[in-house]
This record gives structure tokens, C-alpha cells and sequence, in this order.
């Protein structure tokens, strides 16, 4: 035997929840690409499908494996699309970082008067204050930046609505937790 065959290597030792966080990593990631080639309303303006996949996580298990989930995203995505440590890669970590913040203050909220369309929605505007931030501080110093503020953020409110309504959606039709795997 040569040494090379004789020596040992080590073995990453994964669990069910890791196995649980790279399938709905990949989930959002496919999202993520899919959304990445459809046409834009507007440069800058996409529905963040991905984000559904977020909450969901986040109502059906807890928020560390949705900022997980939202992160690897987020990192795998632009590594994808090749723009990793990009300007387009700031902007989606800004906005997923503010999104996660404003997610972790919310999700204790009384589910009675706060649904998913409710964090939807939070989470989509500071989505938004964390783009617009990246942009006015870093790619476009310029005051002139806050005339978009009115357009970005009814965008963010159209679509965490629209967000929202899917992830109840997904949440009424799959109401048992995804611990066992399936096949």
C-alpha cells in the first residue's frame, strides 16, 4: 500500500437538521435563479420568491434555520450567478440581513393580529431599507436617491403581500413539520 491508501480521511459527521437546512437551501436557491432570469418591472424590483421559503421556515421550525436558510441562499446564489462580492451581491446581503432583523423582532408577535402576510411584509420593506441603504451610502451617494423610496417601497408592499399570502398558503396545505424525510 502506498501511503496515500494508508492514510485516513475525516469524515464530516451531518445530522437530520443539516440535511433539513441544504434541501430548503436549495429550495430558495432554485427560486432565487429562477426569479434572477424572469424580466423586471422595474431595475431593482423582484417579487422575492425566494423569501417564501424564509418564512416558511421560519413558522415551521425556528429562526436560526431560517437565517440559515436565507443566508446559504443568499451566498450560493451569487456564487451561481457570478456575482459574488459584487454590488449586486451587497444589495442582497444588506437587504437579507435587515429582512432577518426585522424577522427576528417579529416573530414573537401575537400570531392573532400578526400573520405571515404581516412579516411578509416587514421583512419585504426592510428588505428594501437595506438596498436603498447600500445604494445611498455606497453605489450612489446622492440625495436625489429618496425620490425612489415611494416606488421601491410600494413594491416591497405588493409584493410581501403577495409573498405572504403564498406562505399561508403553503403553510395550510403542509401543517405537519417536515422532520421525516421521504423518500
Amino acid at each position: 500500500m502506498t501511503k496515500f491508501q494508508k492514510k485516513k480521511f475525516i469524515e464530516i459527521q451531518t445530522t437530520a437538521d443539516d440535511h433539513r437546512v441544504a434541501k430548503l437551501a436549495a429550495f430558495a436557491i432554485g427560486l432565487h435563479l429562477l426569479e434572477a432570469v424572469l424580466p423586471s418591472p422595474l431595475p431593482g424590483v423582484k417579487p422575492g420568491l425566494a423569501n417564501i421559503v424564509t418564512l416558511f421556515v421560519l413558522y415551521r421550525f425556528d429562526f436560526a434555520t431560517a437565517a440559515w436558510v436565507s443566508l446559504l441562499r443568499v451566498f450560493a446564489s451569487s456564487l451561481l450567478l457570478g456575482n459574488f462580492l459584487s454590488p449586486t451581491f451587497a444589495l442582497s446581503l444588506s437587504g437579507a440581513v435587515l429582512s432577518l432583523a426585522a424577522l427576528f423582532f417579529a416573530q414573537n408577535l401575537p400570531r392573532r393580529y400578526f400573520s405571515a402576510v404581516t412579516l411578509s411584509v416587514l421583512a419585504a420593506f426592510a428588505h428594501m431599507v437595506g438596498q436603498l441603504l447600500v445604494v445611498r451610502v455606497w453605489l450612489i451617494p446622492n440625495a436625489g436617491i429618496a425620490y425612489l423610496i415611494p416606488i421601491f417601497m410600494a413594491a416591497a408592499l405588493v409584493f410581501g403581500v403577495v409573498n405572504g399570502l403564498l406562505t399561508n398558503y403553503l403553510l395550510r396545505i403542509n401543517p405537519a413539520k417536515l422532520d421525516e424525510d421521504k423518500g
